[in-house]
């Protein structure tokens, strides 16, 4: 069974929620690619548009919007997802994954797009914290 942690970022207040995804709603999110608008009620938040904006495998391997498909793939980059070079110029060979979620996907980044009817705060329980 498939199971996703998913990061919803709130532009306007700042603050960031983690859901887990399991199940049927976990499995429509499948073959989704970076940039697309998800609705809401995959992640408890009903009335809600989501963008996918990223994510990462299991090994900690960030998905790059430009290389298209689910695989892993070794790129020559400059700078940006995945790789910040320290100097001007710079370049190196990294490992990143492809832009479609899979199953092998562990995390999917997500901001909040279009807002619904109640406040994410009422929608998504809050964590207590550990003493």
């Amino acid at each position: 069974m498939v199971e996703f942690k998913t990061v919803i970022n709130d532009v306007k207040t700042g603050m960031s929620y983690q859901v887990n995804v399991s199940g049927h709603h976990a499995n429509s999110l499948i073959g989704k690619r970076i940039g697309d608008v998800v609705d809401g009620i995959f992640v408890s938040l009903p009335g809600y548009k989501l963008t996918i904006v990223g994510g990462s495998d299991k090994d900690g391997v960030p998905m790059r919007s430009d290389l298209p498909g689910v695989r892993r793939k070794n790129v020559l980059l400059s700078d940006g997802t995945g790789f910040n070079a320290p100097e001007n110029g710079m370049r190196r060979r990294k490992l990143v994954r492809g832009n479609t979620v899979s199953n092998e996907t562990t995390q999917i980044n997500m901001t909040i797009s279009g807002a619904g009817s109640k406040p994410v705060e009422e929608l998504l329980p809050k964590k207590e914290e550990k003493k």
